[in-house]
C-alpha cells in the first residue's frame, strides 16, 4: 500500500504519466543537468580571459572558483527538504530561473567582486536544480525498472557534462570573450523553464511535520564551514592553517549537532535512518569515494594535457572525452547487466576497472604517453559508468516520500567527496613536485620570489621557464608533475579498489535495483 504522505502523480489519485510524458519529462530534467554540470568545468577554461580583464587578486580567483560549490553544498539538504513542502516542480523551476537570470547579469560584471556575487547566485540555483532531479526521477518513474533505465541515463548525463564541458568553453573563447560561458546558459535554462511548465508533475509530501529552522541553519553553516576549510587546506598543502582549523573544528561540531538533532527528531529535516538500508549506504559510500578519489586525478591529467603534452584547451577537451564517452554508453549498458549478474557485481567491478585505469598511468615506466593516458581515461570512464547502479541502489534503498532527502545526500557525497579528493590527493601531489622540483636543482640562481611561485605550481614554473628563458625549469617541472601525478594515480587506484570492496561486502547478496522497492 502507498504511504498517505506522499503526493505522487498515481499516489494522489491521479492517472500515472504515460510513456511518452514520462520520456519526455527525463528529458527535460537530463538536458538541464547537463548545463549545470558543464557550466562547472566551462569556468576553468574562461578563467585565465577573465582575470586579464577585470584583475582579481589571487585570493579572489579562489573565491570565483569556490564560492559556487561552498554555496551548493550548504543548501542542499535544506532546498530538498523544502522542494519536498514546497512542491518539487516548483522548486526546479525557480532554480531554472536563478541560474539563467543570474547567467544574464554577468553583462553587467565589471569586477571580481560582482563575478563572485554571480557565481553565489548561480550555486544558489544549482542547489535547487542537482538534488531534485533525481527525486523527481523518483517519482516519475514508479516502475524500478524503467526508473534503473532513467537513473542511468542521469548519470551517463551528468558524466557527460563535466567531461565535455572544457570542449564548448574552448571553443565559445576561440570567438566571443568570457561571458559566452555564462550567456550560454540563458537560452538553454528558459528552454527549460517552457517545458517543464508542461511536461513536469508536481509533486511534494504531504504530510512533513514542522519546518525545524535550527536544523536548516546548522546544515548551512557547517557544510559551507568544512568544505571551506578542506579546501584551504588542500591549497596551502597544510592542515597548519589557524583559521581553516578553526573552521573545521566550529563546522564539525555544528554537524554533529545537526546529526543528533535529525536522529532525535520525529519529522527531521534529512532523515538519516536511510542509512539502516545496506542498499542505500553502499550507494552512497560509491558515490562519496568514487569521487574522492577520481576528481583529483582527472584534474591532474587535464594539466599534464595542456602543460606537459603541449595541448590547446580545446584539444585537451577533446582528448578528455573518451572518459566522457566511455561513460556515457557504460551508464546505459549497467542496468541490463545488472539484471544479469547482480548490481553488487557491476557497481564493485566497474569501480575495480577505474581503478585499473589509475593504476595504468600510475606504474608505466619511463615517459608517460598520451597513448597510455587516453587508455587510462576509456576505462576510468567505462568504470565510473557503474555509478548509474549507484544512484538506482540510492533511490531503491529509500521510500518516495523521501526522495528528496535520498537526492540531496547522494549530491552531498558527490560534492564532499571532490572537495575532499582535490584536497587531500591535490596535496599530495603538489608536495610531491614542490619536493621533486626544488632537489633537481633546477630553480638554483632564480629570485627567491619567483623561485616559490614555480614551486606553487606546473602553470606558474612554465610561464617562469619562457619569462627568464630557462626551458630546463619547464622540461624539469614537466617531470616532476608527471611523477606526482603517477603517484596520486596510484593512491588513487588503491583508494578505488577499497571503496569496490566496501561496496561489494555492504551491499546484500542479490540485490536488484530494477525490482520492486519494500
Amino acid at each position: 500500500m502507498s504511504d498517505p504522505r506522499t503526493l505522487s502523480p498515481t499516489a494522489s489519485g491521479r492517472a500515472p504519466l504515460s510513456t511518452g510524458r514520462r520520456w519526455a519529462a527525463l528529458s527535460v530534467l537530463t538536458a538541464s543537468l547537463l548545463v549545470v554540470t558543464m557550466d562547472m568545468t566551462i569556468l576553468n577554461i574562461a578563467l585565465p580571459e577573465m582575470a586579464a580583464e577585470l584583475h582579481p587578486t589571487a585570493a579572489q580567483q579562489l573565491w570565483i572558483i569556490d564560492v559556487y560549490s561552498l554555496v551548493l553544498a550548504g543548501l542542499l539538504v535544506s532546498f530538498a527538504a523544502i522542494a519536498d513542502r514546497w512542491g518539487r516542480k516548483r522548486m526546479l523551476l525557480l532554480g531554472y530561473s536563478i541560474f539563467g537570470a543570474s547567467s544574464l547579469l554577468v553583462l553587467f560584471a565589471t569586477n571580481a567582486e560582482s563575478v563572485i556575487a554571480l557565481r553565489a547566485i548561480l550555486g544558489v540555483g544549482g542547489a535547487m536544480i542537482m538534488p531534485i532531479t533525481l527525486s523527481l526521477i523518483r517519482v516519475i518513474f514508479t516502475n524500478p525498472r524503467e526508473r534503473a533505465t532513467a537513473l542511468a541515463i542521469w548519470a551517463a548525463v551528468s558524466g557527460l557534462g563535466a567531461a565535455v564541458g572544457p570542449l564548448p568553453g574552448g571553443l565559445l573563447l576561440e570567438y566571443f570573450s568570457w561571458h559566452a560561458a555564462f550567456l550560454v546558459n540563458v537560452p538553454l535554462m528558459l528552454g527549460a523553464v517552457v517545458a517543464g511548465i508542461f511536461l513536469l508533475p508536481e509533486s511534494r509530501v504531504a504530510s512533513t511535520g514542522r519546518w525545524d529552522f535550527l536544523a536548516a541553519a546548522l546544515s548551512l553553516a557547517g557544510m559551507t564551514l568544512v568544505v571551506w576549510a578542506i579546501k584551504t587546506f588542500g591549497k596551502e598543502a597544510s592542515l597548519l592553517v589557524p583559521e581553516a582549523l578553526v573552521a573545521f573544528i566550529i563546522g564539525a561540531a555544528l554537524l554533529a549537532w545537526f546529526i543528533v538533532r535529525c536522529v532525535r527528531s520525529d519529522s527531521p529535516l534529512l532523515e538519516l535512518r536511510l542509512f539502516r538500508n545496506r542498499v542505500f549506504t553502499a550507494g552512497t559510500i560509491a558515490a562519496l569515494g568514487s569521487t574522492f578519489a577520481m576528481i583529483a586525478a582527472l584534474l591532474l591529467i587535464a594539466q599534464w594535457l595542456q602543460l606537459v603534452d603541449g595541448a590547446t584547451p580545446v584539444e585537451a577537451g577533446v582528448r578528455l572525452l573518451p572518459v566522457a564517452v566511455a561513460g556515457a554508453l557504460a551508464s546505459l549498458v549497467a542496468p541490463s547487466l545488472a539484471r544479469r549478474i547482480g548490481a553488487r557485481g557491476v557497481l564493485a567491478g566497474g569501480l575495480g576497472f577505474a581503478g585499473l585505469g589509475m593504476l595504468i598511468i600510475g606504474v608505466q615506466p619511463g615517459t608517460l604517453h598520451l597513448a597510455t593516458v587516453l587508455v587510462a581515461l576509456c576505462l576510468v570512464g567505462a568504470g565510473t559508468g557503474s555509478l548509474a547502479i549507484a544512484s538506482a541502489m540510492i533511490m531503491h534503498g529509500s521510500p518516495e516520500e523521501r526522495a528528496g532527502n535520498a537526492g540531496a545526500i547522494e549530491e552531498t557525497s558527490y560534492e564532499l567527496g571532490a572537495v575532499l579528493g582535490v584536497a587531500i590527493l591535490g596535496s599530495v601531489s603538489a608536495l610531491l613536485y614542490r619536493a621533486e622540483l626544488v632537489a633537481a636543482g633546477v630553480l638554483t640562481g632564480v629570485d627567491r620570489p619567483l623561485a616559490e611561485q614555480a614551486e606553487e605550481s606546473l602553470g606558474a614554473a612554465v610561464s617562469i621557464a619562457e619569462e627568464l628563458r630557462l626551458p630546463a625549469i619547464a622540461e624539469q617541472a614537466g617531470v616532476a608533475f608527471t611523477h606526482s601525478m603517477q603517484v596520486t594515480g596510484i593512491a588513487g587506484a588503491a583508494l578505488m579498489v577499497a571503496v569496490a570492496a566496501a561496496v561489494f561486502f555492504t551491499t546484500p547478496k542479490g540485490t536488484d535495483v530494477s525490482a520492486a522497492s519494500h
